[in-house]
């Protein structure tokens, strides 16, 4: 099993604990990252892109000049593509670009990218953050003697004062282990994980 240094909010080491090596050791799967990657981008799009087809253009109807002897090229409509203020030619339609993955690939995926932050020295155990205070100053000392400046940070509790503290921090997003996601962990420079949050994915991806 892989060992890691368990830090303080003041980054000092204060014990060590063993992880997983079904979750943080696992062989890289880039293939299923990048479907991670791709799936949750698709799923966050809106999908509400309009524009009209030269059916519902308003006007067109009259033909602009005879067929023949015009010396011009024969036109049946000033709303066809070709002409200013035309439809458009396959004009794009409100849709849904969502798909699914399934649950094996999604679960290899994130083991993945958990596995990698590990092995590149990108992730930091924390023994807990406790917070009885909206105080956004409190997370940027902590972060500071971290030495992070961009992170993904997942508490294994619900803490209203810190998520609140830190959601005005710019490059920081936190999470709890039941909503991360592998295109976030991927995303941010560094991961950092409390001990409880380390233990609540051991249990549940294990």
């Amino acid at each position: 099993m892989a060992t890691i240094d368990v830090l303080n909010m003041n980054g000092e080491k204060v014990s060590t604990m063993e992880l997983s090596d079904a979750i943080f050791a696992v062989e890289v799967n880039k293939p299923a990252m990048h479907m991670a990657v791709t799936n949750y981008l698709a799923n966050q799009r809106q999908g509400t892109q309009s524009a009209l087809t030269r059916a519902e253009v308003s006007g067109g109807g009259k033909k602009p000049w005879r067929q023949k002897g015009t010396g011009h090229a024969r036109q049946g409509s000033t709303r066809s593509p070709q002409w200013t203020h035309g439809g458009v030619v396959f004009a794009p339609k409100p849709r849904s670009y969502r798909f699914a993955m399934n649950k094996k690939l999604r679960r290899l995926a994130l083991k993945s990218a958990l596995s990698t932050k590990l092995a590149e020295g990108k992730m930091i155990v924390l023994d807990g953050i406790t917070m009885d205070e909206y105080k956004t100053k409190t997370v940027v000392g902590m972060l500071d003697k971290l030495g992070v400046s961009k992170a993904l940070i997942v508490n294994g509790e619900h803490n209203g004062f810190f998520i609140k503290s830190a959601s005005n921090i710019g490059g920081i997003k936190t999470a709890l282990t039941n909503t991360i996601n592998t295109y976030d962990i991927l995303k941010y420079d560094k991961l950092i994980l409390t001990e409880d949050a380390v233990r609540k994915i051991e249990e549940v991806y294990a």
